[in-house]
């Protein structure tokens, strides 16, 4: 759709000061549709403008499960309707939450509806929209009543179920008995498009089915056709949808700031590629547009390239397409942009009882109720049924890649030589067990016991234990190595024995208890573990992190890892 065009000036917080009807048709469409993936009735939208109406918008959003950061790319949008000039309605759906498989019980939607209008409106004033400009409405303040109710039967009669299932199929959860709440859901988001008495619905891609059948069933009962407005899809931190029922794929906009740096750690953020890059596509969708010409900063060290500016996201998609700034470089400058943003929602909800009080009430804790007190007896009741080994469930389909792998970081309490080999020494090393583990090394001619002693180490823990000259080595400290030279992988500052290094789009299962040695899995992983130019420690490209950042080697680039 629309890009930013060069002439149309105003950008930022300070277009909220300008009177919209200043503005021309072109540059209030521009607000309008910029970096939106589709538009359903552009047509309609121009005449509109020409007219000089100012468009009412609404945008709906379900009062399931929590509000999270992707809710930023649809409050960037309405910070644009309102720079257009436009009438904008949030639609806050409890309604259409409980008919969405149940996933919000009745007694606590009206507590969820109130939660999710605090942190919409914090998100908002986080980025300068004025709220006086907006209007909150609740489903169920018009949608029980006997007209909508009336109008929600004569839907029942001209639409088919083949149509219906279809339109919700990316939206309502699907079972293999469709309910049939599920299939009114949609006649009832189209429905809302007259009863809020607006020109356009705003959403996201997903909605497009959704959309269509709302340009088709609405002129069967007499109402006319509205304009649909579409987002892109931004994917999550683990490179799918974002979404509330999946922790390791949204932030809340109340995580602590180590919370938020630490989940955006473990997203998933493939080196020099841009789909499906979940880190990338919030900058591009919030994080630019909120700086609007300001700069986006990543601070480095000088080793690693130094600190490094960005104005315009299109600079910084290049430069992280040629490798010129790193995941992790990424992620460091999106954490602190982030940061910055979520400090006054973070403020302005511990000032408030009322509100700490309202999330309990919205979100019990699951101790605290008897449904869930039964399906945790349930898990209790399967999981005694279950092998006790992991290792040994499907160990035979999973593919052979890091995921593998147990790798941790160490620290050396003691190193000693070995009493039948010059060359080996005795490491004990804690790695987060309750007894240190025994490590041989063939450290001897590359680091003194000086050197090691004391030191944090990368250690992979799930070889078999094997007999090293009579003494059984319980571990192994991974190191670079060249012809002539050996590295031990160096963990980022901060990081504590026991701590899990993973490698993004490789941390979403379980390692091997034990690895079996006649798989020869460690030997089919290895090639593949390499430093870079920039002395990370990689695997595939990816560079092996800690919560606290990458791993790292002193000077030993394009090196294998052993």
């Amino acid at each position: 759709m629309a890009d930013d065009s060069s002439s149309v000036k105003l950008k930022g917080k300070e277009s909220f000061g300008v009177d919209p009807d200043t503005l021309s048709p072109e540059q209030k469409k521009h607000f309008i549709t910029r970096n939106l993936e589709e538009v359903l009735g552009e047509d309609r939208l121009e005449a509109l403008l020409k007219e000089g109406k100012n468009i009412g918008v609404y945008w709906g959003t379900a009062t399931t499960g929590k509000p999270h950061i992707a809710y930023y790319v649809g409050v960037m949008k309405l910070a644009d309707f309102l720079r257009a000039g436009c009438a904008v309605t949030v639609l806050l759906a409890d309604l259409h939450g409980y008919l969405d498989n149940l996933k919000a019980p009745w007694e606590l939607l009206a507590h969820r509806t109130k939660y999710y209008e605090f942190i919409i409106k914090a998100m908002l004033e986080s980025i300068g929209v004025p709220l006086d400009k907006l209007k909150f409405v609740r489903g169920t303040d018009y949608q029980l009543s006997r007209e909508y109710t009336l109008d929600v039967y004569r839907m029942t009669s001209v639409v088919t179920e083949h149509d219906a299932k279809k339109a919700g199929a990316e939206v309502v959860k699907q079972v293999k008995n469709a309910l049939l709440s599920g299939l009114l859901y949609p006649g009832l988001q189209a429905l809302d498009e007259e009863y809020l008495k607006v020109d356009a619905q705003f959403g996201g891609e997903d909605q497009r089915k959704i959309f269509t059948f709302a340009e088709k069933y609405l002129p069967h009962l007499g109402y006319k056709k509205r304009i649909h407005l579409m987002n892109p899809m931004v994917p999550g931190l683990t490179g799918a949808k974002m979404s509330s029922s999946e922790p390791d794929s949204k932030i809340d906009p109340l995580d602590s700031a180590q919370v938020v740096r630490k989940k955006l750690q473990k997203a998933f953020c493939e080196p020099a590629k841009v789909e499906g890059n979940g880190v990338l596509a919030f900058a591009k969708h919030v994080l630019f547009p909120i700086l609007s010409g300001e700069e986006f900063v990543i601070d480095r060290e000088e080793k690693f390239g130094g600190r490094v500016t960005f104005t315009v996201y299109q600079d910084l998609e290049e430069a992280y397409k040629k490798d010129e700034v790193y995941p992790l470089d990424l992620k460091n400058g999106v954490a602190n942009e982030l940061n910055k943003m979520l400090e006054p929602i973070r403020q302005q909800f511990a000032a408030s009882k009322e509100m700490q009080d309202l999330r309990d009430l919205a979100y019990p804790a699951e101790s605290e109720s008897i449904r869930d007190l039964h399906f945790l007896y349930c898990i209790f009741f399967f999981s005694s049924l279950e092998p006790k080994s992991k290792a040994k469930v499907g160990a035979s389909d999973r593919a052979v890649d890091y995921s593998r792998l147990d790798v941790r970081v160490g620290r050396v309490l003691s190193v000693e030589k070995h009493p039948d080999a010059d060359t080996l020494y005795l490491e004990k090393v804690d790695v987060g067990d309750k007894e240190p583990r025994t490590v041989v090394s063939g450290l001897a001619k590359y680091l003194t016991m000086e050197e090691l002693h004391e030191r944090n180490v990368v250690v992979l823990c799930n070889l078999k234990p094997a007999n090293m000259r009579g003494i059984k080595s319980e571990a192994m400290l991974l190191a670079a190595s060249s012809d002539d030279k050996v590295e031990l992988l160096v963990p980022p500052p901060g990081s504590k024995p026991g701590q899990r290094v993973f490698v993004d789009g490789y941390n979403t299962e379980e390692p091997d208890e034990m690895l079996n040695p006649k798989k020869k899995i460690f030997e089919q992983i290895q090639p593949d573990l390499k430093t870079n130019s920039k002395l990370l420690a990689t695997y595939r490209g990816i560079p092996l992190s800690t919560d606290e950042g990458g791993v790292t080697v002193k000077s030993l680039s394009g090196a294998s890892i052993r």
